[in-house]
């Protein structure tokens, strides 16, 4: 039995997705490429080419324990671990190490979100078990950066140094998603690549590293030693995971951490985080229009990004440039493609005027 592990994360809601991503079900369960494979379904489908099948581990919240054994019927239950509280991906990150160190204390793992489309998938694979090999055999804390193709907003950043280890570029400085004036500059630097929220590294690393840096965490997780990989563990973890800070770990580890090093990478990655990515990476009409899976009649419209849930529905425009026309259950959305950012407030207000049920 290989000592490399995959830990999928698939417990947010997606909002900025909405209104096709909504809480009773999140964009990670859904088809978004027509291809009958979701999110999750292509993450899992990507990383078994690659990891024994008892190795890979998804770690989500208690609401989509159903949803994760409906699409993923080939794991077993204790491979799905289950959060009862949302508390972002440091304790997310903590949870899945104590569970997979209580199973093999040697273990090397891949932590990757459940929402990135990546185009090449062979050198990604490549790429990974690359990162594997080298955080056995160095107490390193692995990320995968891009090299970016524009000044964006919507990604955080990491700083290249001049210290290298083979292939791996020791990290200077991690970024929070910048401004457009500071994202420019990142651009024309050459130093800044874009985080792409992938980690490698093994399991004692990682631990020490949450023991350091986040010992609100590690401290509350000890309590439960020797319970992990039991029949108690999901009892603890229901008692104890939601006290933990709600902490990334890019912002409670990376950033802080001075053993990060960096595999610069090309496999076609994008972050399916917003409809500006999907738009992105979509096939466009000669006016830059955006139409995946729905069918539409556009008349003097350019560069807007429609979906469309239904695929009997008809969509006609005419005389719009650069919105967002997304349609799905009980929503109807339109809004401009520069100001997606606002999605969150649509929410907050339609669940104020009218009630969960737009959530």
């Amino acid at each position: 039995m290989t000592d490399n592990y995959c830990v999928i994360m698939a417990g947010g809601i997606g909002s900025r997705f909405w209104p096709f991503s909504r809480e009773h079900l999140p964009k990670q369960f859904l088809d978004f490429f027509g291809t009958g494979r979701t999110l999750l379904q292509m993450t899992f489908d990507r990383f078994r080419k690659i990891m024994p099948l008892g190795n890979i581990f998804v770690v989500t919240n208690e609401r989509y324990a159903s949803l994760v054994q409906e699409q993923l019927p080939e794991l077993d239950k204790s491979q799905v671990l289950l959060e009862p509280a949302r508390r972002n991906t440091a304790p997310c990150i903590a949870y899945a190490t104590y569970h997979i160190k209580a199973l093999n204390p040697k273990a090397n793992i891949v932590v990757a979100p459940c929402d990135h489309l990546i185009m090449k998938e062979d050198v990604f694979l490549q790429d990974v078990e690359k990162s594997l090999n080298f955080v056995r055999e160095h107490k390193a804390l692995v990320t995968l950066g891009i090299k970016p193709s524009r000044p964006e907003t919507g990604y955080g950043y990491i700083q290249s140094s001049d210290t290298m280890n083979g292939e791996f570029t020791k990290v200077k400085t991690f970024t929070e998603k910048p401004n457009l004036e500071l994202a420019e500059v990142f651009y024309r630097s050459g130093e800044f690549f874009w985080n792409s929220g992938i980690f490698i590294w093994n399991v004692d690393t990682i631990h020490a590293a949450l023991n350091r840096y986040l010992p609100d965490i590690t401290a509350r997780f000890d309590i439960g030693q020797g319970l992990f990989n039991t029949a108690e563990e999901k009892l603890f973890i229901r008692e104890h995971f939601p006290y933990c800070p709600n902490i990334s770990i890019d912002y409670g580890v990376m950033e802080k951490a001075e053993n990060v090093y960096m595999l610069c990478v090309d496999f076609g990655w994008a972050d399916l985080g917003t409809w500006g990515s999907l738009y992105d990476i979509a096939d466009k009409d000669a006016n830059a229009n955006a139409v995946p899976k729905s069918r539409a009649l556009l008349y003097e419209c350019r560069g807007n990004m429609i979906a469309v849930n239904d695929p009997n529905r008809l969509v006609v425009l005419q005389g719009m440039e650069d919105f967002i026309v997304a349609e799905a259950g009980n929503v109807l959305m339109v809004c401009k493609r520069s100001e997606e950012e606002r999605i969150k407030q649509f929410i907050a207000d339609a669940m104020m005027k009218y009630g969960k049920e737009f959530k």
